[in-house]
């Protein structure tokens, strides 16, 4: 299982200086993979539908910069979007800039999407938030098209391209797309897709039966479309703090193993970078040592 780190920039800040600091850091300290949201516009709390979390208040780096800045002060450190909102961006551009990037990282770029649920955002972007779940589809199909085929027609509802091609391709081909899902409460449609087309699940909840069992409504929808559901990536999340006792680190990462996670993330909370590398340095400690004593006990 790979580990990584949430990036929050209300948590580490936004001074380009100690977020290259962060990054090489947490590199250092054997951290696989860190992930960044995405909100191109905040909004005034009133506006937002749910918890006010995306307001105008809020900093939020642009991913793409963000993975090209951090990209050349890293070697092998894994970068994910964590989500990219989809719909709200035009796919030909989106296609463009992650081919740049992966060619940029070589090749270390997995695009995790969604759908959003702030209309606020797809009105400032002159984008259609009510067509949004139906149009992710084409466009991942484009995407997957524009990154491996040097010239694509493609003629549907949203997307008219004529013989046009982006150059250079990106390194992967295609760039893993993972599919998020949002906190309590996933559509049956949000699962069939997630089955159907996405390389890997972003689910945002604790282990345990609920868990359990949109996994394997997943791996269904998988077999069902002719994919072998036990390829598909699980990327878990977890919260953690100064005070927590590491035991439980062990403990909430041993049970995401169980379900088949292949990536756990934390989200660190303590409020300044250079505690924030000690914070993440315990919890990675305490949970690779707990993989490695389980892959002991197997081996016996």
């Amino acid at each position: 299982m790979k580990l990584g780190v949430m990036l929050s920039f209300s948590e580490v800040g936004v001074d380009p200086v100690a977020l290259r600091d962060y990054v090489q850091g947490l590199e250092g300290q054997g951290i696989d993979f860190v992930a960044a949201p995405e909100h191109v516009v905040g909004t005034h709390p009133r506006r937002v539908v749910g918890p006010p979390v995306h307001t105008y208040d809020k900093p939020y780096y642009d991913p793409m910069v963000l993975f090209g800045f951090i990209a050349g002060a890293t070697k092998r450190l894994e970068f994910a979007t964590s989500i990219l909102i989809l719909p709200q961006r035009q796919t030909a551009l989106v296609a463009k800039q992650t081919a740049v990037l992966d060619n940029l990282c070589g090749g270390r770029l997995r695009l995790g999407v969604g759908v959003g649920r702030n209309a606020v955002e797809y009105d400032a972007l002159s984008e259609d938030f009510s067509t949004r779940g139906k149009r992710i589809e084409e466009q991942i199909e484009v995407l997957r098209r524009l990154w491996c085929e040097e010239l694509v027609t493609f003629d549907g509802l949203w997307h008219h391209l004529d013989e046009v091609g982006i150059n250079p391709l990106p390194v992967q081909r295609p760039i893993p797309i993972w599919m998020g899902s949002f906190v309590g409460g996933t559509s049956e449609r949000v699962i069939e897709r997630i089955g159907r087309m996405a390389d890997g699940w972003l689910p945002q909840m604790p282990p345990g039966d609920e868990l359990a069992e949109l996994l394997e409504r997943i791996r269904g929808y998988a077999r069902a479309a002719g994919r072998d559901p036990d390829a598909l990536g699980i990327e878990c999340v977890t919260t953690i703090s100064a005070s927590d006792d590491p035991d439980t680190w062990r403990q909430t990462a041993d049970a995401y193993r169980a379900h088949g996670a292949t990536h756990l993330k934390v989200v660190a909370q303590v409020g300044q970078a250079d505690r924030h590398l000690e914070l993440v340095a315990r919890w990675r400690t305490a949970v690779a040592s707990s993989e490695r004593n389980q892959g002991a006990r197997r081996a016996l």
